[in-house]
């Protein structure tokens, strides 16, 4: 191979790694389209409390009780969107550059993608967890038909597989951790 042929490569395969590290800013729409989300989340929020400020007065306890697990799911959704938005940029597209601000959270930077995935699971489990209360607190004693019966076995089967999944990740990452790098 002559020397200018090998520039050409030299040239030609640094052109195309250029490109492919520039691909990930890609990906920057998809974050901004998530804070467009979380807006969406905080609006639901906010119109939940509404619901819930005027009616206080009239409900019942179980009722109240479901109504603040409402809050509290689509608080654990918001958490879960911020926590993609953030590790999700830092680690795919560009360090966020918020290093001295005061309110910057402890985790930011150090959650990698495997960390991630498990704190993304813990919080869909948790989320599971929820829905599947607020709908056993939901059922009326006399009121268990074949199609509620069907409806809490597929939530439980779900609920139990999101749970199942987050112990397979977890026993994965550790057998990773734990295995000699090359």
């Amino acid at each position: 191979m002559s020397n200018s042929q090998s520039q050409f490569l030299r040239k030609a395969e640094n052109a195309l790694e250029t490109t492919l590290f520039a691909s990930r800013w890609l990906m920057a729409p998809f974050y901004l389209l998530m804070i467009g989300a979380l807006g969406m989340l905080l609006v639901k929020f906010a119109q939940e409390s509404w619901h819930i400020l005027t009616h206080t007065l009239i409900m019942t306890e179980s009722d109240a009780v479901l109504a603040v697990l409402s809050l509290i799911d689509i608080t654990l959704t918001g958490n879960l969107l911020l926590m993609v938005l953030f590790a999700g940029y830092e680690n795919f597209v560009s360090k966020l550059d918020v290093d001295d601000h005061e309110d910057r959270p402890d985790w930011m930077g150090k959650v990698d993608f495997a960390g991630l995935k498990l704190k993304l699971v813990a919080s869909i489990v948790a989320i599971s967890g929820i829905n599947l209360l607020k709908n056993f607190m939901a059922l009326e004693a006399d009121a268990l038909t074949q199609g509620k019966q069907d409806q809490l076995f597929w939530l439980l089967a779900i609920h139990l597989m999101f749970v199942v999944s987050g112990v397979m990740l977890a026993f994965m990452d550790k057998i990773v951790a734990s295995t000699p790098r090359h």
